[in-house]
């Protein structure tokens, strides 16, 4: 009787976090918490490079053959020690049942900027992608509510933590105000489109080619 008393009192929640303006699920919550915490790695690319540019280059380009292998693997029911249970953590229902992308996209996109731009414009671009993708992703999980139809289903939430993220880590990298706000601008129009994880390929490119362009005038 008492039992049943304390399972119906309001101070115990349902399974659920209730964050402002939404409610999501505590596995939604903590899945999406693990996939931005691998996102936010990618940022040690551009230090890695500037120590051993070579050896950079090619432990992306191994941990995107390796990946791939084991998520083969995976698929076919061979269970791979701490990656199948990685990508099980972070995969999003979407996923499920199917290759996850999202490592090999975004092992591409730092590659490919790294192989196209100059140091210090490879590092904000690779900046903008784990930050500025990354804050963009978490907040719209967590806290997003308005989702105008010019966002393709993203939140404003999320487009300002886009926004905020990348000028300031650029910025941090910069020390100017102009790149910085290129670079804000254009990898928040590049987020809110409807890439899924090839937003992890094209907002590097995308970034990195346009504030090369403002560089170069």
């Amino acid at each position: 009787m008492i039992k049943t008393h304390i399972e119906k009192t309001s101070i115990f929640p349902p399974a659920a976090v209730r964050f402002p303006g939404t409610a999501v699920p505590f596995k939604e919550a903590k899945t999406e918490v693990i996939r931005k915490s691998i996102h936010f790695l990618i940022a040690l690319c551009p230090g890695m490079a500037a120590v051993n540019y070579n050896f950079t280059v090619l432990v992306l380009l191994t941990g995107i053959l390796c990946y791939s292998v084991m998520e083969f693997f995976r698929l076919s029911g061979v269970k791979v020690p701490l990656v199948s249970v990685l990508t099980g953590l972070s995969s999003r229902p979407r996923d499920m049942g199917r290759f996850v992308m999202g490592p090999v996209t975004l092992g591409t996109g730092a590659l490919f900027a790294l192989l196209l731009f100059p140091a210090p414009v490879a590092c904000i671009a690779i900046f903008a992608l784990a930050f500025g993708d990354g804050f963009a992703g978490l907040a719209g999980k967590l806290f997003g509510k308005i989702r105008p139809a010019a966002l393709f289903g993203k939140s404003v939430e999320g487009s300002l933590a886009c926004f905020a993220a990348t000028y300031f880590s650029v910025y941090l990298v910069s020390n100017n105000y102009a790149v910085s706000m290129t670079a804000a601008v254009t990898a928040t129009a590049v987020e809110a489109l409807p890439l899924e994880d090839y937003d992890n390929i094209l907002l590097p490119l995308v970034v990195g080619l346009t504030v090369q362009l403002a560089l170069t005038r």
